[in-house]
């Protein structure tokens, strides 16, 4: 065994022998307890970034402690192909797509291996690829015979930059969230999943899951379950009605307005005689659709001139088009009550329109004038006439009883999530398999003429897709062997990511799934970003419960648990020109000053020496170049280095500070870990080692032991089931510096330092494999480092033959005692009080009482 690690050995020899050995692949084993430890699937953007070491080491070292346990585990790896930047890379690069895509991919898993990840190559899968998407070109066909997909004119989030449709969650502040350019409203025929039929059990589902409770609050709250009234409102002047829905009939007595979407029919048939009703609906449309780019706008409005009908008091209410509601939720009309919500107050506020209290609360003491008064608790009506006086609940079913009866009303479950929108107008995608005839008709593509396969080899002009020009795409048979032409729209990224775990567990299936996936799933843990939690993570349990349905799957829900790793953040080095601009600069690029205890005092440009500014520490991303590149890192350290810095720097939820002098001591431990091995063994020689024979220990041969048992003890508690990995790391820490101060001589000795080095090699194989894989056979472990059972903790060993406890004196602490574990409290007493740190404060003084806490702590109070 050399005295130094050689970082690069190691690594070719452990992999060489994972390779070789097929060590990660699994089957379906029967006689082990399966458990599916799933990351999520990157899009293959060139090279890895920290997020993405973080996250699929923190699934490494999970998958391996459980192998350990015994677990048959399968951890699979793939890639989510389909998007837009690849066509973005394609018109910048002048590359298509497909090559792009698939170099990069070649790239990225050559970086998954460099860091020992154990994934079951055999089941990868490339979302890009016909093989994967004919499946969900042939599910889309059967959920269209089922009603569940389907085709209509919807107002949608369009980005003319990218010529596309947004979802919802793909406008942020009211722009695209690729290019960053606003977004607008167009109304345009589109595919949608009824995702909305789901929406109940897609929340009863959140009760039946280990996921972090954030995460289910914000599925919660985009599904928006709320209990209503739908009820109309007579509009004499266009001899109709406006159908509206609201939780809040109680309220129903402080209308003063109504309000309705810019694409509303009482506003579209205004628009067509009033040029500036039009004009401002124009306005309304060069914005998203979103809820939370909606809520986020000035509020503005437009009276339209006509009133409708109070359905309790008779009197006239005027209509406005607002640019606030949208036509998506409630029907596009809603009730303005001013006094009781503080959206309606602002805008009765900006245009003069009266605002009437008619709740108060029970003392009184309720005034609308300056804000809305929304509280539902110890309330009562007022201003309410034949309602007047009835308590919160009392009201709301009054309230709603007359508006059944007396307005066509209907009481109505609502959810605020819309049905998904799956149809994208660009190219790099799924084909969707449809075929239409000359008047429009739209049919599906039959299962024998799957996969609809996407050409790679095409020509961009422009950010048009290149599909709406592709002849011999576009050509297509009818089912009546007429000709017909084919969709150009492609699915949704999100279709594709949200039953890839599915596939996984039965690759080569003759049909989308087989018998395999329920062998397999649920997922035991799923690891990712918390910004999925309100797209793919939704979406992806809303493709389970589809395949369910359709007899594909058995369980309820994809994941049983869910683990969201924090972001990885690290400085910013800037200068800022005079005009405000910043040029910010790579960690690489500048000398970094610091104070004695590390901390960055200053900075200057490698290139001219001069001074650069310290930003904020802020998420690695390419707009403020303070990403690390990991191939950088593992180049200089190696891989387990930066698995172990990875783990070590924070808990797995939250935010991991990129430090390199953090990275630097990690990589002085693990040769330090080594050194100690090495020397370990050289001293014994060519000499057998002693069996261990706890009966021939010495006290300190078994204050080694007891350090690691109980080392076992907390590393499998925080690995297994808190997965705290930065204290089973600092645990191991502490064994291997115990191992270091061990003064003991002997045979027995010898054979304590030994267990307690296997021991921590065992314990950090999950996280730095590749070094457990060479020390493990050098400290006479048996096989490979990747097949051991993981250590049991001995409790016998854990069982102290003396324990210390503190003295106090009047609480202060005067000393400390060493005393037998089964020394009575007499003895416990005198022996504290003769210690001779204790003994010069009770000089003089009376024992007034003595209390002894067995195994802790002797307080004496003394006056």
């Amino acid at each position: 065994m050399q005295a130094e690690i050689n970082v690069r050995a190691v690594e070719r020899d452990a992999q060489a022998y994972w390779h070789t050995h097929a060590s990660f692949a699994v089957s379906e084993d029967s006689n082990k307890p399966k458990y599916y430890c799933l990351s999520m699937l990157p899009y293959p953007s060139g090279k890895l970034h920290m997020g993405h070491v973080r996250n699929y080491t923190i699934g490494d070292v999970i998958s391996r402690y459980r192998r350990m346990n015994g677990y048959n585990v399968l951890q699979p790896m793939g890639w989510d192909a389909f998007g837009m930047p690849a066509e973005n890379a394609a018109i910048e690069r002048g590359r298509q797509p497909a090559e792009w895509t698939y170099a990069n991919i070649d790239y990225m898993k050559q970086q998954m291996q460099a860091l020992g990840f154990g994934f079951d190559w055999a089941r990868e899968v490339t979302t890009c690829k016909p093989d994967y998407y004919r499946w969900e070109q042939w599910f889309f066909t059967e959920l269209l015979k089922r009603g569940d997909a389907y085709r209509k004119n919807g107002e949608v989030n369009w980005c003319e930059t990218d010529q596309t449709v947004l979802a919802n969650e793909q406008v942020e502040d009211g722009c695209c969230w690729r290019c960053g350019n606003p977004v607008e409203r167009r109304e345009i025929a589109q595919w949608y999943l009824r995702i909305t039929d789901y929406a109940q059990e897609l929340l009863d589902g959140l009760d039946t899951i280990d996921w972090p409770d954030m995460v289910k609050t914000m599925q919660r709250n985009w599904i928006g379950r709320s209990e209503g009234v739908e009820f109309d409102w007579s509009l004499p002047a266009q001899d109709a009605t406006v159908r509206v829905y609201t939780t809040r009939p109680d309220t129903i007595m402080g209308v003063t307005f109504m309000a309705v979407a810019a694409e509303h029919p009482v506003a579209q048939a205004v628009a067509e005689q009033n040029p500036a009703v039009a004009a401002f609906i124009a306005e309304c449309k060069r914005t998203g659709t979103s809820e939370a780019v909606i809520e986020k706008l000035e509020k503005k409005g437009m009276a339209l001139g006509v009133d409708v009908t109070h359905p309790v008091s008779g009197q006239p209410v005027p209509v406005w088009v607002g640019n606030y509601v949208l036509m998506s939720y409630g029907g596009g009309a809603v009730m303005g009550v001013p006094g009781h919500d503080q959206r309606d107050h602002d805008f009765a506020r900006t245009y003069g329109i009266p605002i009437v209290q008619v709740v108060d609360a029970a003392d009184g003491s309720v005034n609308v004038e300056d804000e809305a008064f929304i509280t539902k608790g110890d309330t009562v009506l007022v201003n309410s006439g034949a309602f007047d006086g009835l308590d919160h609940d009392a009201a709301l079913a009054a309230t709603a009883d007359y508006l059944v009866e007396h307005a066509n009303g209907e009481r109505k479950v609502n959810y605020r999530m819309r049905d998904w929108l799956v149809s994208r107008q660009r190219y790099w995608g799924t084909p969707i398999p449809v075929v239409y005839d000359a008047a429009g008709e739209a049919y599906p593509v039959p299962a024998e003429d799957l996969p609809v396969v996407l050409p790679e080899d095409v020509h961009f002009e422009g950010v048009t897709s290149p599909l709406q020009k592709d002849e011999a795409f576009l050509g297509a048979t009818l089912p009546d062997g007429t000709p017909g032409r084919r969709e150009t729209d492609t699915f949704d990224t999100f279709f594709q990511s949200s039953w890839y775990y599915a596939r996984y567990c039965c690759p080569g299936a003759n049909g989308m799934l087989d018998e395999r996936a329920n062998h397999w799933l649920s997922i035991d843990q799923y690891i990712g970003g918390i910004e999925h939690a309100v797209m793919h993570l939704l979406y992806f349990r809303y493709f389970h419960k589809l395949m369910r349905d359709m007899g594909l799957v058995d369980s309820d829900e994809p994941a049983l648990r869910y683990l969201p790793q924090g972001m990885v953040v690290s400085e910013t080095f800037y200068r800022e020109d005079t005009a405000g601009k910043k040029t910010y600069f790579a960690p690489n690029e500048v000398a970094l000053s610091r104070d004695s205890r590390g901390a960055i005092v200053g900075a200057t440009l490698l290139e001219d020496g001069d001074a650069v500014t310290v930003g904020k520490i802020q998420k690695m991303s390419k707009s403020k170049n303070n990403g690390v590149d990991p191939q950088e890192m593992i180049d200089r350290y190696g891989a387990d280095t930066v698995r172990l810095f990875t783990m070590f720097a924070s808990p797995p939820d939250q935010s991991l500070e990129w430090k390199e002098a953090g990275v630097e001591g990690m990589h002085r431990f693990i040769k330090r870990l080594w050194r100690a091995v090495h020397n370990h063994v050289t001293e014994g020689g060519e000499q057998p080692v002693a069996a261990l024979d706890v009966n021939l220990c010495s006290d300190d041969d078994r204050a080694l032991r007891a350090k690691t048992h109980s080392t076992i003890k907390k590393v499998s508690d925080d690995i297994g089931r808190r997965y705290t990995f930065n204290t089973a790391i600092a645990a191991v820490m502490e064994l291997v510096n115990e191992i270091g101060r061990f003064k003991g001589e002997g045979a027995q000795a010898h054979a304590v330092v030994r267990e307690a080095l296997q021991t921590a090699v065992a314990l950090l194989s999950p996280i730095t494999p590749h070094t457990a894989h060479a020390l493990w056979p050098a400290i006479g472990g048996e096989g490979a480092a990747v097949d051991i059972a993981w250590p049991e903790a001995d409790e016998s060993a854990l069982v102290a033959d003396t324990v210390s406890m503190v003295v106090q004196v009047n609480g202060k602490v005067r000393g400390q005692i060493e005393v037998p574990t089964d020394t009575d409290n007499d003895t416990i007493e005198q022996t504290a009080k003769a210690e001779e740190g204790v003994q010069r404060h009770l000089e003089g003084k009376t024992v007034r009482k003595v209390i002894v806490v067995k195994g802790r702590l002797v307080n004496i109070v003394v006056g």
